[in-house]
């Protein structure tokens, strides 16, 4: 299996399609790894080098004492590591989740890395205390869920417990201490960014993404958006057919 080494930790990626190709970068988000894109990673691989990572302490990847409060930003600095590893040329980036809000963070930091990027189905610039509490108190809940625990098992091994645990409380203290999800503001973007998400997300009041997108796009001239009226969270999965298209029409701009 590949891993390569950041700050000391052996991070896992995989590395599918053409190695010529024009490289994908697929971030996932929190509680999750890279078997999360499993049922569109064969797709998206017909068409580009796919590369995906398990972030440090998820999925196949070194488990970690404590993870850092300011953890998308550190999640991007992994994600810059892994693409200076493999010595790619500036990839496509699509990330979901809190996956979108690394992929903010490698936009606005290292841009020379970077073509384009999809953030797909994120909560926004800054954590909302009262939703980190509700996502704490629903982990929590959803541990008696027969189902989420062998999904979470799929994911990340026999540990699925400790790891859910950790990220709660990186969320929990990140709200709590940091607050803002990138260290930059949006208005430095540089590259082209798609904002994507479900009306009927789950995770958020109804016409969420619409305030949200309307606020980065207002604020970032190279900012796009669309809404899918259906789906669940995250928008790529539940929507996978259409997001294909429409991600692939972006990043052939």
């Amino acid at each position: 299996m590949p891993f390569f080494d950041d700050r000391g930790i052996r991070v896992y990626y995989e590395d599918h399609g053409d190695p010529n190709a024009a490289p994908l970068l697929l971030l996932h988000g929190n509680t999750a790894s890279s078997a999360l894109f499993a049922p569109v990673l064969p797709l998206f691989a017909e068409r580009y080098r796919v590369i995906a990572l398990d972030f440090p302490g998820n999925g196949k990847s070194d488990r970690i004492p404590r993870w850092q409060s300011d953890l998308w930003f550190g999640w991007a600095a992994c994600a810059a590591e892994l693409l200076r590893h493999l010595g790619t040329p500036r990839a496509n980036v699509i990330g979901c989740s809190g996956g979108a809000l690394a992929a903010l963070n490698l936009a606005l930091e290292v841009p020379e890395l970077v073509n384009a990027v999809v953030a797909d189905s994120f909560e926004g610039l800054v954590a909302d205390p009262a939703l980190t509490d509700r996502i704490a108190a629903g982990r929590a809940f959803a541990k008696q869920n027969e189902g989420f625990c062998a999904f979470l098992q799929q994911l990340h091994g026999e540990d699925w417990e400790s790891v859910l645990d950790a990220d709660t409380d990186a969320v929990v203290r990140h709200a709590r201490e940091v607050g803002a999800f990138c260290h930059k503001d949006i208005r430095a973007l540089t590259v082209p960014l798609l904002l994507t998400g479900s009306a009927e997300d789950e995770m958020f009041p109804a016409g969420h993404y619409a305030q949200l997108f309307g606020e980065i796009s207002g604020a970032a001239p190279l900012a796009e958006a669309h809404i899918f009226p259906h789906g669940g969270h995250p928008a790529m999965l539940s929507n996978a057919a259409e997001f294909l298209a429409l991600s692939g029409a972006f990043f052939a701009r």
